[in-house]
């Protein structure tokens, strides 16, 4: 079948993007499903700085690519063997497949599955197949799911089956941005009731840790960012203080507002000026939680006797730690008794002709999530 969607063909565009346009959208064929795989009509997809960092070059991809990881649609048609899901179900797109036999999955962490990471970084759907073609040539898929576009060709594991009440644009959000910031605050860190928290960054998945961080009855959480719309968003979302990040001698502030510092510091921005802000606030034996992905040529310096003297732990928080199985279903029904309200993070809905202007936004920090509209 022909389908439109936005292609990347080359890394490392400037910005503005709506000038630069480093996404064309074009007709390309799209091959049907193979033997678990299902095809997927999108309804809607959202803009995450995981496109971004594709589009500035910042983390390398094969190219052309179709981008776009964070959706949710209607499933059109299955292939051979397909066993959890079925033609006319309403699904989340999962950007990390389990194949549920390495030892990651069968340990319950499939966020770190083997075959999936291998696919991943080769532009792949997780069976090594590439079902998007440009006049015969191979067109690579961003992350096993290549959303935005009208219809997508993913492994059977890169969808879960959800409620048909829930709107797509809110359903979206829980392929990324939520299962991603409330996954480390529930997974990754395992929040307890009464901890004081920091929350680094509040694009969507920071945001989203925000409001796990309330769900989990944290008593007090300190939102950080540079700017001054988001701080008010996020105590109205819950924060008991905020900070700008440029405030002068902010480690100090944070740790004397919180008697000597968090217990846990969620770092959501990327940057490793934020991680550093995010240790330094962190007390004795606390943790400190990353799911920002810099450039993989930044380093951080820390003390190791720090680390020993003071137990302290930093970790890293992948797709938060989810099982997509477990967890969307969860959350979604988290969102539908109010205790997590996501739909308050939406920002704007746009068209995928508008999608180089979105990213332009995206960069400047000045949106939570936009979506895509099919």
């Amino acid at each position: 079948m022909h389908i439109r969607a936005a292609v990347l063909r080359e890394l490392g565009a400037t910005a503005p993007y709506a000038s630069s346009k480093p996404l064309t959208i074009g007709t390309l064929e799209l091959d049907g499903p193979g033997e678990g795989e299902v095809l997927v009509e999108i309804k809607a997809a959202g803009l995450c700085h995981s496109d971004l960092s594709a589009i500035d070059g910042n983390r390398a991809r094969p190219l052309p690519m179709v981008l776009g990881h964070e959706a949710a649609g209607v499933v059109r048609e299955v292939g051979k063997g397909v066993k959890t899901v079925a033609a006319g179900d309403h699904v989340v797109m999962v950007f990390v497949p389990s194949c549920g036999h390495c030892v990651p999955c069968a340990a319950g962490r499939p966020a770190l599955c083997e075959p999936a990471v291998k696919a991943n970084v080769s532009g792949t759907l997780l069976s090594g197949a590439r079902r998007l073609h440009e006049n015969g040539k191979a067109v690579n898929h961003l992350l096993g799911v290549a959303a935005f576009a009208e219809y997508a060709v993913t492994s059977e594991h890169s969808c879960v089956k959800i409620d048909e009440s829930l709107p797509f644009d809110e359903a979206a959000l829980f392929g990324c941005a939520v299962i991603t910031g409330v996954g480390a605050v529930f997974n990754t860190a395992r929040v307890r009731p009464g901890a004081r928290i920091a929350v680094i960054g509040l694009g969507g998945v920071g945001l989203n840790s925000l409001l796990a961080a309330v769900a989990a009855g944290a008593r007090e959480i300190i939102a950080v960012d540079l700017r001054e719309d988001k701080l008010a968003l996020a105590r109205e979302l819950g924060a008991s203080a905020t900070f700008n990040a440029e405030e002068p001698d902010l480690v100090d502030r944070i740790r004397t507002a919180t008697r000597g510092g968090v217990d846990y510091a969620f770092e959501m921005a990327g940057s490793i000026p934020a991680l550093e802000l995010a240790w330094k606030v962190t007390r004795r034996g606390g943790e400190t939680v990353t799911a920002g992905l810099p450039h993989s040529s930044r380093t951080l310096a820390i003390s190791p006797a720090q680390i020993v003297a003071e137990e302290r732990t930093l970790k890293g928080s992948y797709v938060g730690s989810c099982v997509p199985l477990r967890d969307i279903p969860l959350y979604i029904e988290l969102y539908r008794v109010g205790k997590l309200p996501v739909n308050k993070l939406m920002s704007e809905h746009i068209v995928l002709d508008d999608i180089n202007a979105g990213f332009d936004r995206l960069a400047a920090g000045a949106t939570v999530r936009q979506v895509i509209m099919f």
